[in-house]
């Protein structure tokens, strides 16, 4: 398979607006985005699949810095994800979501997110499981 240089930021979260605020502590990210009206479904709320985009990023990028604290330069891709929507998200809610790797080993991490509004109250919940590639 030919070598491949990683966007940064990648074009997913170029098109969600989604940034990473904070990636301090291994295995832990938080990541913020504004819920836009192009997100929308025909109730005027946001689509669930955004919500949950947004839990895979903050998800998998802190799969990828628990790897990284371990010595290891890593491509983690989703092998499954389950979100749980608590609450409509109207357009224009700033949403975060604070995902913590539960358990990392050499080919597996599994990871949680919660997906909070502005007023702190959660959304949505997500957990998923992430395949290890070692990448030189």
């Amino acid at each position: 398979m030919p070598s491949r240089s990683i966007q940064v930021p990648p074009a997913c979260e170029l098109t969600l607006g989604a940034v990473c605020m904070d990636k301090s502590e291994p295995g832990r990210t938080v990541w913020r985005m504004v819920a836009d009206e192009r997100f929308a479904n025909p109730a005027g709320i946001v689509q669930g699949g955004f919500v949950s985009a947004l839990a895979d990023s903050a998800m998998g990028s802190a799969a990828v810095t628990a790897a990284l604290a371990a010595g290891r330069k890593v491509v983690a891709a989703n092998a499954e994800m389950k979100t749980s929507f608590l609450a409509a998200v109207p357009v224009g809610t700033v949403l975060t979501a604070t995902a913590t790797v539960v358990r990392a080993g050499r080919r597996v991490a599994f990871v949680e997110a919660d997906v909070v509004d502005a007023s702190g109250a959660s959304v949505a919940r997500a957990s998923s499981t992430y395949l290890y590639t070692d990448r030189g």
